[in-house]
């Protein structure tokens, strides 16, 4: 009878078992060697992290939640065009630090063209960092909140204090949406 040699099941990572990392492609990622633009999203506010691999665990290089934004005079929510604007702020922070290019890191969100972590992504690029990237993988329209914008001169007034109502709330008018992304846009070049 011969003998075991080892066991013959093996206990899958916590983090495998949970589902929240996909370590094949977290591997394909960091065999770039470069940093990765980490981009997550929470309920109200989404995160944008340029982070560099180090064996001993990552080391976050920039870190940008979009409720910086506030002191550009940006209402945050979780919208294209503050996915663009905490991209593009980590891009400017990133080209500071010296970081020239960076791979795109989603998670385990589907890849949806127009997606958030995308306009994050064109966000970085449009402040200087390069990244291999899809020409047309964002609307520009969509970027600035021009939908935003047109649903806001759409609606009748009650409507639209209804609607809008938590932006009226901070003193921003959401009638004027591009013009205030591309303050805010600015802003945030000139940081």
């Amino acid at each position: 009878m011969a003998k075991a040699k080892g066991p013959t099941y093996v206990v899958p990572f916590r983090r495998r078992k949970e589902k929240s990392t996909n370590y094949e492609k977290r591997l394909g990622l960091v065999k770039s060697g470069k940093p990765r633009m980490v981009v997550r999203r929470s309920n109200r506010h989404v995160l944008v992290q340029l982070v560099e691999f180090n064996p001993s665990g990552d080391k976050v290089l920039i870190s940008v939640n979009s409720k910086k934004l506030k002191k550009f005079k940006w209402a945050s929510r979780r919208n294209l065009p503050t996915a663009y604007l905490a991209g593009f702020y980590a891009g400017v922070l990133g080209k500071k630090a010296g970081i020239k290019e960076f791979v795109l890191d989603i998670g385990l969100v589907p890849p949806v063209v127009g997606g958030l972590p995308f306009a994050a992504q064109k966000g970085a690029v449009d402040a200087g960092l390069k990244s291999p990237h899809g020409e047309n993988i964002v609307d520009d329209g969509r970027v600035k909140g021009a939908h935003i914008e047109a649903l806001a001169n759409s609606l009748s007034e009650a409507e639209y204090k209804k609607r809008f109502a938590s932006y009226l709330k901070e003193g921003f008018d959401p009638k004027k949406f591009t013009s205030l992304f591309e303050s805010a846009k600015e802003a945030i070049s000139k940081e």
